[in-house]
């Protein structure tokens, strides 16, 4: 599926709701949705995992109704969204130039929305800035731009067709002098074993761009334009490209040569039958390998026992600290940026971010390379399961406090795509969580003292 064509655009305004008017949908009663939670039974159990268990009895049904909410945009019609919000508006009058309803530049930037990636079923961000060259004294409401983008980003995508239809669809929904859409693409970290937390989480990022009308030439002074309003946004216009549909995918899922993640049958076609509910054809051949790239994903957060030795490495992280010491002759040490990716439970979505670890220890103590290699693998292990935060950051203080003496402190602060692939949509938003065990859950001091370490100690943002 590339761009839109004007029969395959006719065909789309025919096939949907109307937008008229704000839509609340409800999912919960739709025989898709049972079909999702039904399959979504068949992946936790190849996960290992009890889905009659506390914390997971109503994951199928929020499963369903996040994937069915992400990718309504099939449901959707976009004719309805524009036709009812063109106005009148004059051009200049006996001057040269363009301005107003007959040649002006219209931008509207940074439009942030979510979509799920087609190779991998894994969420990607999308940053849209989208613009048009009105004619015949017509401009269309700001809001239309946003919402029908929207339409385009819910349902499973590659950034290069998104930006394709959403051009082509305005086009042909207005008719306007041209159209221009560039869009920032961030998918998540596809492997979990080589998370980098400068990236936040977002490990492959593109910009791609799709033009019509007077942005058909790659070269015009009205993309020059354009471009130049976006580099107020931090925008590097420079790696903007016009991808084809036969260049390689963007998504990081097709790095691995050898993708077959699982070779249980029942699994791969409990994904395939997601597709299917979703409104997608599973033999589609953007989709044939989906199933078995997500279920690799997947079968990352498999329930498996303690594989790090951490027994034979206490000597390594304690020294010769096992004796009792007074609190004069110790001092707070820290270890930070922990990264970790995981799997959120309610919604098997991931999450991610950083762990920070505060501890007491004599003085002249310090961390070996030994000691540090085994806390991160605390903090990865915990991370490679189906969790929430909140248990997380228990298991982490628990556990670590048996190695590094009761008086631990645990920071975890992660970014929840389940936050922005759903009806609350808040980006940007992380939520951080705290466990204190020993000194640090009487000692205010002691908690201030660490807390004042960790924002000048994170990457990026923090």
């Amino acid at each position: 599926m590339g761009a839109l064509d004007e029969g395959h655009y006719n065909a789309e305004l025919g096939n949907g709701v109307n937008l008229g008017g704000d839509v609340e949908l409800d999912f919960d009663e739709e025989p898709d949705t049972f079909a999702i939670e039904e399959a979504v039974r068949v992946l936790l159990q190849g996960l290992g995992e009890d889905f009659n268990r506390e914390g997971l009895k109503k994951t199928p049904l929020r499963v369903a109704k996040a994937l069915l909410e992400g990718t309504r945009g099939y449901k959707q019609n976009v004719k309805d969204i524009v036709g009812g919000a063109l106005f009148p508006e004059a051009g200049l009058e006996n001057k040269v130039g363009h301005a107003g309803g007959t040649g002006g530049l219209v931008l509207v930037r940074d439009l942030d929305l979510f979509s799920y990636c087609e190779s991998c079923l894994l969420p990607f961000q999308v940053k849209c800035h989208v613009g048009y060259v009105p004619s015949a004294q017509r401009v269309v409401g700001l809001s239309k731009l946003s919402r029908v983008a929207e339409v385009f980003a819910k349902r499973l995508q590659d950034p290069t067709r998104l930006a394709n239809e959403i051009c082509t669809a305005l086009q042909h929904g207005f008719r306007p002098t041209g159209v221009a859409v560039i869009l920032q693409c961030s998918h998540i970290n596809f492997d979990p074993a080589h998370f980098d937390p400068a990236c936040k989480g977002w490990a492959n990022k593109t910009l791609v761009k799709s033009g019509s009308g007077v942005f058909d030439d790659d070269v015009s002074d009205i993309w020059t334009d354009f471009l130049s309003l976006l580099r107020f946004r931090g925008v590097n216009v420079g790696d903007v490209s016009s991808r084809s549909s036969g260049e390689k995918c963007w998504c990081p899922s097709h790095a691995f040569s050898n993708i077959g993640g699982s070779s249980d049958s029942k699994i791969l076609s409990s994904v395939s039958s997601i597709l299917c509910s979703l409104g997608e054809d599973p033999l589609r051949k953007e989709l044939v390998e989906t199933p078995a790239r997500f279920v690799k994903w997947l079968m990352n957060f498999k329930n498996s026992k303690f594989e790090t030795k951490l027994n034979g490495h206490i000597h390594s992280i304690r020294g010769k600290t096992d004796s009792l010491i007074s609190h004069e002759d110790e001092h707070l040490c820290c270890e930070v940026n922990l990264s970790f990716l995981s799997q959120c439970e309610h919604h098997l979505l991931p999450f991610h971010g950083v762990v920070h670890i505060g501890y007491y220890r004599s003085n002249g103590f310090t961390m070996n390379p030994v000691g540090k290699s085994i806390l991160q693998s605390i903090v990865r292990f915990y991370g490679f399961k189906l969790q929430v935060q909140e248990r997380l950051t228990r298991q982490i203080a628990e556990t670590v406090s048996s190695y590094l003496g009761e008086d631990v402190m645990v920071v975890v602060e992660a970014s929840h795509t389940c936050m922005i692939s759903r009806g609350i949509e808040k980006f940007g938003s992380n939520t951080a969580t705290i466990a204190v065990l020993g000194r640090f859950s009487t000692d205010p001091l002691a908690r201030a003292k660490f807390l004042q370490i960790i924002p000048n100690s994170c990457p990026g943002e923090h």
